[in-house]
């Protein structure tokens, strides 16, 4: 019996696919007996509608068959399928949580269908899955709207980006958060937000003061969902981005036409060509297109310091929390990276650190790290006096371990990287002693320390300290005392090497030419035929003004002397002569030496109009500046540049070199020196044929004839061995004679 009902069930399935198929094809023709099968439809809806949680078989296996067939063609009977989408979303929000799965996920489905086809709307269906989502019991139920609310939204945005449906949203979930701060419910919210942020579907404010609002919560898991988003949202954002490039730049044309050409010819591997292709193009296209600006979450906050303060205060200062250690570090990071990057007041941030700084203290260089990140150079020293004691006092000294000692001078390096003012004299001639040390974290800490201090300090060290660079700067008078709020000048990075290179490039004109170097009026002249090259290509739009005869040049008056240490440059190198300072100390003079001065704040930008030339050659000198950077006596400073506000100090990082000193065990001893000698002594060979299996090359006979079986070539050896010398003698004859025809194919 029950046989009988299955089959008869599978023909009815059979006969709606092929009348659906027919539909399609021909709507007028089959409407009458559409119209049967949606009045059939109907009667099984009433009926479920009297018994919602029936799990009658067959009329739940008939009423399935039949939603997903009015679904597919509900199109092309508009009038007699008018009301088919409201029956279905009345029946989901009514009894979802008492209809069999499969209907119910049917349905679902049923309507993602009906909205792709246009018979409603995006926000009538999201409306739908974000009320059936907050209050459905069932784990599946949540899983598969998530899932789905996740694709209209990313569907949605696909071409263009949709702002009505996406501040919609965006206000519902912002609600959603709000009004319930207590439960977990709202963490889904939270985990579609994160998700279209990673996936750069939503990129502006709304978003993050979601997350904002989340980490304001009172509820474990939603508070550390937002603040998560906050400390990795954006790498992930950049992580997919990678990954999306690199599935795009995997397609090499060139080898998929010449396996074309070579393999059997079919119509799979013709259509792989074809889709290969319209991928190529449509990621030039996106190449050509101006790249989106990804702001990070931290720089859209409407109020970053309101932020801090409530975080601050409600999660970590309050003594009612039930937060534990690791989930009080995180929103420490949070709240330190945001006093950190806003530069925010936050005066008692700081006295919060002193009961922690102290090694006992489990994760301890995670405090460390906080505390540095926390550290900007609008802070008062005197607050930061006490915890630099404090670190010094239970960190850096004799008796202390050689690990603690290095954490601990590298905290206090990033803090005063960060507010130099929060050191005394006294305390860092100490601390710099410690470079003495026979241990190599501590020695490479305390270095750390003394070559910050260098550049931007050195007057507070000894002069046996201070080094050459920074005891000529001294004497020069270009080191001046960094006062407490002082800002830097701001300007265009590397100017100042632009308006160099231009300087040099005149002076090697004005020599091929035999004209003097310091005429005002040629030099006038060599700017404005330098600007009429620089505009010559520029495809812009000519100004119509006939008032405008030509950019001038303007030069400021004074002179300066050029001290240029480029060994590209013409001429050798200039002595440096320093006048003798009589208020200041005796201090040995290097002769013979190139002398850096710091560079002064480049007047080029005010004076003249850049031009694409400019700009270009501008970038080229930016890069060579990097790659000079990379020198060894510059690392340390391109280090302190390279440092970026936005980018997180870890633990990691204050710990620093202390593993070094640390005992490793035999694995990992012979891990590394297997490791090591891979990279140094793989042979040229070995090289060649890792990159040719990457690239998915074939090897040749001769390398194919080495992995060769040792029992197949066993009867070839015997008959070698068995050779008589004539035989010898024409096999090797033959050898000579094909190598000189230029091998078996012979050069024809």
């Amino acid at each position: 019996m029950v046989k009988r009902k299955l089959a008869a069930l599978e023909k009815v399935e059979a006969d709606l696919t092929n009348l659906q198929h027919k539909i399609r094809r021909d709507p007028p023709s089959y409407q009458i007996e559409f119209g049967n099968q949606y009045h059939q439809y109907e009667v099984y809806r009433d009926i479920l509608l009297e018994a919602p949680s029936t799990t009658e078989e067959s009329r739940v296996i008939s009423l399935h068959d039949l939603i997903g067939f009015v679904s597919h063609v509900a199109d092309c009977y508009r009038a007699i399928t008018k009301n088919f989408a409201q029956d279905l979303i009345g029946l989901l929000s009514a009894h979802h949580a008492v209809l069999e799965y499969e209907l119910r996920d049917k349905i679902v489905g049923s309507l993602v269908l009906l909205r792709k086809k246009g018979i409603i709307d995006s926000s009538t269906l999201l409306n739908t899955f974000f009320s059936i989502r907050a209050s459905t019991p069932s784990k599946s139920l949540r899983a598969l709207l998530f899932q789905r609310i996740l694709s209209e939204l990313r569907n949605s945005n696909s071409k263009t980006i949709n702002h009505r449906l996406n501040r919609t949203t965006q206000n519902a979930l912002f609600e959603l958060v709000t009004s319930d701060r207590t439960t977990p419910k709202t963490l889904w919210a939270v985990k579609l937000t994160r998700e279209l942020w990673k996936r750069q579907i939503w990129t502006d404010p709304k978003s993050v003061e979601i997350m904002k609002e989340a980490a304001l919560a009172e509820n474990k898991k939603v508070i550390i969902a937002g603040v998560r988003f906050f400390l990795g949202g954006d790498k992930e954002r950049e992580e997919a981005a990678e990954e999306e490039s690199d599935e795009e730049d995997g397609i090499d044309m060139a080898q998929l036409r010449h396996q074309a050409g070579i393999n059997k010819k079919t119509n799979k591997k013709e259509k792989e060509l074809k889709k290969a292709a319209a991928t190529v193009r449509k990621r030039e296209r996106k190449k050509n297109q101006p790249h989106p600006l990804n702001f990070s979450a931290f720089h859209l906050l409407h109020d970053p310091q309101g932020f801090a303060e409530v975080l601050f205060a409600k999660h970590l200062q309050a003594a009612e929390t039930k937060l534990n250690l690791e989930q009080k570090l995180l929103i420490l990071q949070l709240v330190s990276r945001l006093v950190g990057l806003h530069k925010l007041a936050l005066d008692t941030l700081y006295s919060y650190f002193l009961k922690y700084l102290s090694p006992r203290q489990p994760s301890v260089t995670s405090f460390l790290a906080s505390l540095a990140q926390a550290t900007h150079n609008l802070v008062p020293p005197d607050m930061l006096e006490p915890l630099i004691q404090k670190i010094v006092n239970e960190f850096v000294s004799e008796a202390a371990a050689s690990e603690v000692a290095s954490a601990g001078l590298n905290a206090i390096r990033e803090i005063c990287a960060r507010q130099p003012l929060a050191m005394n004299e006294t305390l860092l001639q100490d601390l710099v002693m410690y470079r003495k040390s026979k241990d190599k974290g501590v020695m490479m800490a305390a270095k750390g320390l003394l070559s910050l201090y260098r550049e931007v300090e050195p007057e507070m060290l000894h002069k046996r300290d201070r080094g050459r660079d920074a005891a000529l700067s001294l004497r020069a008078g270009d080191k001046k005392r960094a006062r407490f709020g002082e800002e830097k000048a701001g300007e265009i990075e590397g100017l100042e090497l632009l308006e160099k290179w231009k300087e040099d490039e005149r002076k090697k004109r004005r020599e091929e030419k035999g004209l003097p170097l310091d005429n005002l009026s040629d030099e006038e002249a060599d700017q404005d035929a330098e600007d009429e090259a620089g505009w010559a290509n520029w495809d812009a739009e000519e100004d119509g003004s006939d008032d405008s005869g030509g950019w001038i040049g303007v030069h400021s008056g004074g002179s300066e002397i050029d001290i240029s240490d480029d060994e590209d440059s013409p001429g050798p190198s200039k002595r440096v002569k320093i006048e003798k300072d009589t208020t200041a100390e005796k201090e040995p003079i290097v002769a013979n030496e190139d002398v850096t001065n710091i560079p002064k704040l480049s007047k080029l930008a005010t004076t003249r109009i850049l031009t694409p030339v400019d700009l270009a050659k501008l970038q080229e000198l930016r890069a060579q500046a990097e790659v000079s950077k990379l020198m060894p006596n510059k690392k340390r400073q391109k280090q302190l540049e390279d440092r970026h506000a936005d980018d997180p100090f870890t633990a990691e990082q204050i710990e620093g070199l202390a593993t070094l000193s640390a005992k490793r065990t035999k694995e990992e001893k012979i891990a590394m020196a297997r490791a090591d000698r891979e990279e140094r002594h793989q042979s040229t060979t070995a090289k060649r044929k890792e990159k040719k299996e990457a690239e998915g090359k074939s090897t040749t006979n001769k390398e194919k004839a080495r992995k060769k079986n040792f029992m197949m070539t066993l009867g070839k050896a015997k008959a070698k061995s068995k050779r008589s010398l004539i035989e010898h003698r024409k096999i090797l004859k033959a050898h000579s004679e094909r190598k000189k025809r230029g091998g078996r194919r012979s050069n024809r």
